[in-house]
């Protein structure tokens, strides 16, 4: 299964013992697989014949995978399996009848076709957690819409209201919306299984990316209903919050997160003001954001003429929450970073691999395996068609 990597074995993690059938493609349902397989499930991974398209989603390349697949397929088993194919639909559903739970992100009516949608796996296996994954949901006139990132944060507004408002609308960087919905898809897994302690039954849970996008925009639709106007791009900042964004220094950005009155005040005192506090216009958060267009230009000014590491000296010394903004190598190599031990040594320099965001008692879960090449554990089917 690919050669080991250093830390703790997730085979040890909170999850051992649970057995997970992985059908995925892509980011949304691996990654779901991978935080199951991180927590110490057995996940046996099902790829079609040429295996899941992410393996070339490059580059850069290790060891002829691309690093997401990489990312996102690590402690896993890869099986090739054609399901149209008799022998491999009947090896198939003796993994699923094993099976305590099954992820899938086909496209809408391919489980269908084949098969294996989620009543029909419900009689092969009534303890079974099975886990649809779909692009624009379960219901509704797009419901057999395909769908990628780019086009659910396009779709469901997380594009316009990302970005500075002196610009274009822009992405959010990460795939926040796939990778969302593999954690609701844990999220539901894990609930529809404690569940199953009491009722000795499974599940059918349903998560798509439309949903989850609608999740992420949720306060901003929430702040529509309430306003009927329509939330404005704000760049680092918050519509609601003020001051709460990045102001340029001399030298770079720096963000000044004055969440509260009694932080603005010590950022009033900061920066020389100490009588903002009390005028009227900037007492209260509510006054302030109303009157962001004066507040904002003399908080700039002030800071403009200073360094970022003068700015933050001063402020973690008032107790101000701010931060410079880092690069991807400043964030890695930080002390804080590296004291937390989420970047493991995956015992290859060119694989640099974030562990789980979670411990149990004190412990994270461990990188355990690398991402296995395509069909490296095609014996566990091939002894079961012979047994």
């Amino acid at each position: 299964m690919g050669h080991g990597m250093n830390g703790n074995d997730a085979r040890q993690g909170p999850l051992a013992g649970i057995k997970v059938v992985e059908l995925g493609q892509n980011l949304a349902g691996p990654y779901a697989a991978s935080v199951l397989a991180d927590l110490g499930a057995d996940v046996i991974k099902i790829e079609k014949p040429g295996g899941d398209d992410a393996r070339g989603w490059g580059p850069p390349f290790v060891d002829d995978m691309s690093i997401s697949f990489h990312l996102m397929n690590r402690n896993k088993k890869s099986v090739v399996l054609s399901l149209d194919k008799d022998t491999d639909k009947q090896a198939f559903l003796r993994l699923i009848r094993e099976a305590d739970i099954f992820i899938h992100n086909l496209r809408p009516g391919v489980a269908e076709k084949l098969g294996i949608d989620g009543p029909s796996m419900m009689l092969e296996n009534p303890r079974l957690v099975y886990c649809a994954q779909s692009a624009f949901g379960h219901a509704g006139p797009m419901r057999m819409k395909p769908g990628y990132e780019p086009l659910l944060q396009a779709f469901a507004g997380l594009v316009s209201v990302n970005g500075d408002p002196a610009g274009p609308a822009s992405r959010v960087g990460p795939s926040i919306v796939d990778l969302g919905t593999g954690m609701w898809s844990v999220i539901g897994a894990l609930s529809a299984l404690m569940r199953r302690h009491e009722t000795g039954k499974g599940a059918i849970v349903e998560a798509s990316l439309f949903e989850t996008a609608l999740t992420w925009v949720a306060r901003h639709a929430a702040d529509y209903g309430a306003t009927g106007k329509i939330p404005p791009r704000v760049g680092t900042g918050h519509n609601s919050l003020t001051p709460y964004q990045a102001f340029e220094a001399k030298d770079g950005p720096l963000v000044i997160a004055a969440g509260n009155d009694r932080l603005f005040a010590k950022l009033a005192r900061v920066l020389g003001h100490a009588e903002w506090a009390q005028d009227e216009r900037f007492a209260s958060n509510a006054q302030r954001t109303r009157n962001r267009e004066a507040l904002v230009p003399m908080i700039a000014g002030i800071v403009r003429g200073q360094s970022v590491d003068h700015w933050i000296a001063l402020m973690e010394e008032a107790g101000v929450p701010c931060s410079p903004i880092n690069s991807i190598p400043q964030v890695i190599d930080h002390s804080q970073t590296q004291a937390l031990g989420i970047l493991p040594d995956s015992g290859n320099k060119d694989l640099r691999l974030m562990a789980l965001p979670l411990s149990f008692d004190g412990e994270r879960p461990g990188l355990g395996s690398t991402a296995p090449k395509l069909g490296a554990d095609q014996h566990i089917v091939k002894q079961e068609q012979t047994a």
